[in-house]
């Protein structure tokens, strides 16, 4: 599952994490990396992208992204589970709990802090693209 930070420094071109975020965001088009979302992501990213470049660029390039990405659900027991992990970040807990719901095999972010109690690897861009070169 890739954090909504990791996406956004492709779609927003936020140096100096551009380059990892591209190269593994291709890695997915490829068909090397399978992509998950989180539908928060999604609703966050169509969020600042529609305040940035309107609604009808906005939603190109979410219809893009969900060509691309599945999408891991934000059911009741997800938000139930998110809140009794007792996390400092909600937000984080939630896209935690979206990922182990739906069975995904690792997060990728660059805030590692924010998923200190997950059960599921996490690592940040850098480690991920070490990890698929070997």
């Amino acid at each position: 599952m890739f954090d909504t930070n990791v996406v956004l420094d492709l779609l927003l071109d936020r140096e100096p994490f551009v380059k990892e975020a591209k190269s593994l965001i291709a890695k997915v088009e490829q068909g090397v990396l399978g992509g998950v979302l989180c539908a928060t992501t999604v609703t966050t990213i169509h969020y600042l992208l529609m305040r940035s470049m309107g609604k009808k660029d906005a939603a190109e390039v979410i219809g893009s992204l969900l060509k691309l990405f599945e999408v891991a659900s934000v059911t009741r027991a997800v938000l139930e589970d998110a809140l009794e992990a007792d996390d400092k970040d909600y937000e984080d807990a939630v896209l935690y709990k979206a990922a182990y719901h739906a069975g995904v095999d690792m997060i990728v972010t660059r805030d590692r802090t924010g998923f200190s109690k997950a059960d599921i690897p996490v690592m940040n861009p850098r480690e991920l693209l070490v990890l698929l070169k070997s």
